[in-house]
């Protein structure tokens, strides 16, 4: 029989605890107890071995979720209806994904990215396992309208080979219309319809509340038409501003126009857009019925119902389920249609977003990473051209210069440089195109903005109006300068704006250099005024209208290259921990659920939208520490998503500026 008092208890504690050694029989327990530091250290140590398990653990999840979910070009591609989910908005360049925002459960938008979804409608209307495509637009957020401009004819190559292109949208707006034309069946939800609203809209101007504040903004520009700073300086728009925004604004409206008339020609477009609310009014107040009554529906059915029809083409993926039809998703498609590359390379470096000072992410054009990414690019034998493509309102002066001169680096190597805009390449997104042996753009290209500017606040009045004054003492004129609390004197103010005249003087000399132009020509196209690419073509700011691959073209026989060549696009990649985070954290289905479906929808996104285009502009009063060459109204007819910047603006304001800190 067993002594059951050799055996020891069950500690209730678990196999988790930190084990003890209980003491024999007869042993003084004082001595050997374990110590109490002895005690700590060891549940530190338990604590340490838990969470590297956990950590473990969480690490090959993440693992096999990745390789699981990602899309694989070597996974076959069935056949049925390529879906093109346009859930966010599509740009030049995809911000990358913030891995700590995804964990915290924060959501980003879904950026698609243009040439991407051009590809797939391209290869997608040749081969044979793609029946249909379908355009999900029920939570699309916009574009550029050269981006939108490019899918709509790449979707008229689909309907070209007569595939069946079906779009849907709950409610349709202008940036999902201008796609959605383009379709051989357009289809909205019977509580949505179609609402054009056109290019325009009003923007906040903070003079007055900075004069009860006591807030004093010390600008520094140079250009009638550079009306960045207007906000600070005026209540109101100027009337030159206005001038030049229903300028291009008009020429938009009118391309946009030309779009969607030649994609749906017996639409009732301009008795519509003129009469909206009485169209409406017609139809019983059903917006969906006067969509249908002026042509710019097609079909009035829910989501199940437009599914139904997909499946009736392009058959069904499961037949116990008849309400959901056989999809490609683009992803998928992507992956397993690689861009072809044969042939020489030809050099691509996308400058996107605002440009920065130093490094940047994706999403924004710093000077460190584009320069490098140009360098790299002249430094490969193999690079035959490079062709910069520029989205981009501009930003830091320095940085757009840093950008330069890495171009001229690949022209002192006798590699022809080609520029090719997309929707917006104003400011410094036209200084970094001086260098280029041609400048292609598009009708609807915003451009121009040859203007800059600087801007530095004080706070010496607000200060006074609560009792609060600074003073001190001076052993030049520049002590203590700028002075936010006791006020910027007037010689700083004249150096500062003397620099700002110089960086303007340098600006037009390089347009009038690299355009061929005289001076005095330049400056009466400048003054910060901006332009639609079709006028700017007019004024000699571009050479030819084209996109991309014109620009891959004229790059090609330039250098002269005799047979096939490919685009080497030069960028940052995002690191296989985003890319995984991204994958596996819910992102796109929190993506889903922050996009807005219906009307309602729409106005509490633009309400959003408000509210970050107000905390930029306090950014920009708050930070801008160097000259900026940037167009800040440009920022409307880009991707409304955040974007992340770069380190510190450097230079001299940036200099002078740091002593605030």
């Amino acid at each position: 029989m067993t002594d059951s008092s050799a055996t020891p208890p069950t500690d209730p504690a678990g196999p988790w605890a930190i084990p003890v050694r209980r003491p024999l029989p007869g042993e003084d327990k004082r001595k050997s107890g374990t110590s109490f530091p002895r005690k700590v250290w060891n549940l530190l140590v338990g604590i340490k071995d838990a969470l590297a398990l956990i950590f473990l653990l969480m690490f090959f999840a993440l693992l096999f979720g990745l390789l699981a979910g990602r899309p694989n070009a070597a996974l076959p591609v069935s056949e049925g209806a390529l879906l093109i989910d346009f859930n966010g908005v599509v740009s030049e360049q995809p911000s990358d994904v913030d891995p700590l925002a995804a964990l915290s459960g924060g959501n980003q938008l879904r950026e698609l990215r243009t040439r991407d979804v051009v590809h797939a409608l391209e290869t997608a209307a040749t081969d044979s396992r793609v029946t249909s495509v379908v355009l999900d637009l029920d939570r699309f957020l916009g574009g550029g309208q050269v981006s939108l401009a490019e899918i709509g004819a790449a979707v008229d190559k689909v309907r070209a080979k007569n595939k069946p292109v079906l779009a849907f949208a709950t409610a349709y707006t202008t940036d999902s219309y201008q796609i959605a034309a383009h379709a051989s069946e357009i289809w909205a939800d019977g509580i949505g319809g179609v609402a054009i609203a056109g290019p325009g809209g009003s923007r906040l101007y903070y003079k007055g509340l900075m004069d009860k504040l006591g807030v004093t903004a010390h600008i520094y520009r140079v250009g009638t038409f550079k009306s960045a700073v207007e906000p600070y300086l005026r209540s109101d728009q100027s009337p030159e501003a206005k001038e030049a925004d229903l300028a291009y604004a008009g020429a938009l409206w009118e391309n946009w126009l030309t779009d969607v008339k030649k994609a749906r020609p017996k639409a009732k477009i301009d008795a519509f857009v003129a009469d909206t609310a009485g169209a409406v009014k017609a139809a019983g107040n059903d917006l969906s019925k006067a969509g249908v009554d002026a042509g710019l529906i097609d079909k009035v059915g829910s989501r199940m119902a437009f599914s139904a029809r997909v499946a009736e083409i392009s058959g069904t993926s499961d037949d116990n389920r008849p309400w959901e039809f056989a999809a490609i998703p683009l992803e998928n498609w992507v992956a397993a249609n690689p861009v072809s590359e044969a042939g020489a390379a030809i050099a691509v470096v996308p400058v996107v977003g605002e440009i920065v000072d130093g490094e940047a992410p994706n999403g924004s054009a710093g000077g460190d990473t584009v320069a490098q990414h140009i360098l790299d690019a002249v430094a490969d034998s193999g690079t035959k051209a490079i062709v910069l493509r520029v989205d981009s309102p501009g930003g830091s002066v320095l940085a757009s210069e840093q950008i330069r001169q890495a171009l001229l680096q690949a022209k002192a190597k006798k590699l022809p440089v080609v520029v090719s805009m997309a929707n917006v390449a104003a400011s410094g997104g036209y200084w970094v195109s001086t260098p280029a042996d041609r400048i292609f753009a598009e009708p609807e290209t915003i451009t121009g903005s040859i203007g800059v500017f600087g801007i530095i606040p004080s706070f010496d009045q607000a200060l006074a109006k609560i009792g609060v004054n600074a003073d001190g003492i001076a052993t030049t004129p520049l002590s203590g300068q700028p002075d936010v609390f006791g006020g910027v004197n007037d010689e700083f103010n004249a150096l500062a704006q003397a620099s700002v005249e110089d960086i303007y003087a340098r600006f037009t000399g390089l347009v009038a250099k690299s355009r061929k132009q005289p001076i005095e020509k330049i400056r009466a196209i400048a003054e910060g005024r901006v332009w639609a690419g079709g006028t700017a073509r007019q004024i000699g700011l571009v050479d030819q209208f084209g996109g991309l691959p014109d620009a891959l073209a004229a790059a090609a026989k330039l250098a002269k290259i005799d047979g096939a060549f490919h685009a080497k696009y030069y960028e940052e990649e995002p690191t296989e921990f985003s890319k995984m985070i991204a994958s596996l954290t819910g992102g796109e289905q929190e993506q889903e659920a922050a996009a807005p479906r219906g009307w309602f929808g729409i106005a509490a996104m633009n309400r959003d939208l408000v509210q970050r285009r107000l905390v930029q502009d306090l950014s920009l009063l708050a930070k801008t520490g160097s000259v900026q060459a940037a167009c800040l109204d440009c920022r409307a007819f880009l991707p409304a998503v955040p974007r992340t910047g770069g380190r510190e603006a450097q230079g001299f304001l940036a200099t002078l500026a740091s002593l605030l800190k």
